[in-house]
């Protein structure tokens, strides 16, 4: 299920969110923080998978980067920004710990060849529409949601604060986030999964 170049940037985004996290909370939590966050990450992943599987297409996860600086044609980097592993860093620095940025990993789609075939004419092409994309970013958030529900039933107030974090970064209507996937995918879909993580993030600030 997952490709071999996968796996370092989830390695990277667990190992920089479970110091940030653990240097905020406490650093006796380091080890539960990068379970919690590595968990949180592979919840988001499988459910996008199975999301794929289903619409006869396939992901590869990657760091979330920035190409371009500007609007003007000449302004990109030489060398792509990578933005997923420096912005919980830079975020947690200047806010004193109070924002501890969380969305660190995109993913890009491609439908498989075989996929308008296979369909017997449900889609009358192959390529990959706005609305099936967002529909797998979406699956991602829902997952992230559904298992925070969980983690506070069963007792893991982190791994609770955690999954909405993630989740209400990730929804951010931003660059290559699944935010904005989602927005551009169906926005009443965006807007009902951001009411749901703004009741959770809510709950967890009176609550946890």
């Amino acid at each position: 299920m997952f490709e071999k170049k996968e796996i370092v940037p989830i390695l990277i985004t667990t190992l920089i969110l479970g110091v940030v996290i653990s240097l905020i909370e406490s650093l006796e939590l380091f080890l539960y923080s990068l379970l919690a966050v590595f968990l949180v990450i592979i919840v988001n992943i499988v459910a996008k998978k199975i999301s794929c599987f289903y619409l006869d297409s396939e992901i590869e996860i990657k760091l979330w980067e920035f190409k371009r600086y500007g609007f003007k044609k000449s302004s990109y980097f030489k060398k792509s920004f990578p933005a997923g592993a420096f912005f919980p860093i830079i975020f947690t620095a200047f806010t004193l710990g109070y924002v501890n940025w969380m969305a660190c990993l995109v993913f890009d789609v491609k439908a498989k060849i075989y996929r308008a075939a296979k369909r017997h004419q449900l889609y009358s092409f192959s390529e990959m529409t706005e609305w099936h994309i967002g529909l797998i970013a979406a699956s991602g958030i829902l997952a992230n949601l559904i298992f925070a529900v969980l983690g506070y039933l069963m007792g893991f107030p982190l791994f609770t604060k955690i999954n909405i974090y993630y989740v209400f970064f990730n929804m951010i209507p931003l660059s290559n986030l699944d935010g904005n996937k989602v927005f551009f995918g169906n926005f009443v879909m965006w807007a009902f999964l951001a009411a749901l993580t703004l009741i959770g993030l809510g709950y967890i600030f009176l609550t946890i």
